[in-house]
């Protein structure tokens, strides 16, 4: 006879085969609902004397799983900054070298109900959490689901979850020393809007204590910024800044949606990078390279970062007790063309 391959999964016939009900291989195939191994197994039976060939639902069959692993987006934007989007893209990316599909859900306010869906219906074999904030309610629901999963960033005081993080209060305590060292003594930090960093966003929150250690070992006058992911934002901080303490020479961030404001702001102010002003910072290399001049930065290694993510993520599948990993990476500062020495005048009000 032949199989039902040709023509997608012909449910009633496996049912009738095995004897059982529609609803039956419907739930060991997707995975919704438990089914008992010999009910399985018997289904597997079928769908292999039928000669289907075997594809991600069939092999989710046989091993007990979905095969596929949830995405939790952020919790607290609107919209995905590219940074974000890059991180989906490569998380994505990562699943399917895996032969893994890769179910996306929000989080947060009116997305609460998507996110439990996803945890209470079995849909997925375990999670990849993006966002991590200081207090995350997200990792506590997981747990207590006991569902396999690994963060993105990482709360604080947890060391028994998995995760992988940029070390963000180092490298930009590496920048600010960068910049000490060019002779900039007033210093800034452009950071991620007030109402993420407000709702605990890790890497914001990170930063602005390498910051202020940083300004604090090097004898600095530092300024934090919070800014709204998007140019208009970047622009408008930047005005503002240059207007009301034009000490400032340079500045570190980690907000790289602003950076095309940040630089109409100095080219308003007739101010040429570095000659007259300094950046520096966190971002994803292409955000980098398309500042002018190219940005000396510490590029966001997204894909690297999903990639582990994805293999912790499938390890803690695996060995749901093994012990958690941490991945803490710290990338070297590409030396571009964006920092040079301090200015030796000072701009006027």
């Amino acid at each position: 006879m032949a199989g039902p391959q040709g023509s997608g999964m012909n449910i009633g016939e496996i049912a009738r085969r095995a004897g059982v009900s529609r609803s039956t291989v419907s739930y060991a195939l997707s995975g919704k609902r438990q089914v008992s191994d010999a009910t399985r197994q018997r289904i597997q039976d079928v769908i292999d004397e039928l000669g289907y060939r075997p594809n991600a639902a069939a092999r989710a069959l046989a091993e007990g799983r979905t095969r596929t692993v949830g995405l939790v987006i952020p919790p607290a934007s609107k919209r995905l900054t590219h940074m974000q989007l890059d991180f989906v893209a490569s998380v994505v990316e990562a699943a399917a070298q895996a032969d893994l599909d890769v179910l996306l859900s929000p989080s947060g306010g009116e997305h609460e109900r998507s996110f439990e869906r996803l945890i209470s219906e079995s849909r997925v074999d375990g999670v990849i959490l993006m966002e991590i904030r200081i207090e995350d309610a997200r990792v506590n629901r997981l747990r207590e689901a006991r569902l396999p999963f690994v963060g993105i960033g990482h709360p604080a005081h947890d060391p028994q979850m998995c995760w992988v993080d940029v070390d963000y209060a180092g490298l930009i305590s590496h920048c600010v020393r960068h910049l000490a060292d060019l002779g900039h003594r007033d210093i800034a930090l452009l950071n991620r809007s007030p109402e993420l960093v407000a709702t605990g966003y890790g890497p914001g929150h990170r930063a602005r204590a390498g910051f202020l250690q940083a300004v604090e070992e090097h004898g600095l006058t530092g300024t934090e910024l919070l800014c709204g992911d998007d140019a208009r934002s970047g622009q408008e901080c930047i005005s503002r800044l240059l207007a009301e303490q034009p000490q400032v020479t340079a500045l570190a961030t980690i907000n790289e949606a602003a950076l095309p404001g940040v630089q109409r702001a100095l080219d308003e102010a007739g101010l040429q990078v570095p000659r007259d002003f300094s950046l520096t910072g966190i971002v994803a290399s292409h955000w980098a390279e398309d500042f002018r001049p190219p940005l000396t930065a510490a590029d966001v290694p997204a894909g690297e970062m999903a990639a582990r993510a994805m293999s912790l993520l499938i390890e803690c599948i695996r060995r749901p007790a093994a012990p958690p990993e941490h991945v803490l990476m710290s990338p070297p500062i590409t030396l571009r063309n964006s920092t040079a020495a301090a200015p030796t005048f000072h701009r006027s009000r």
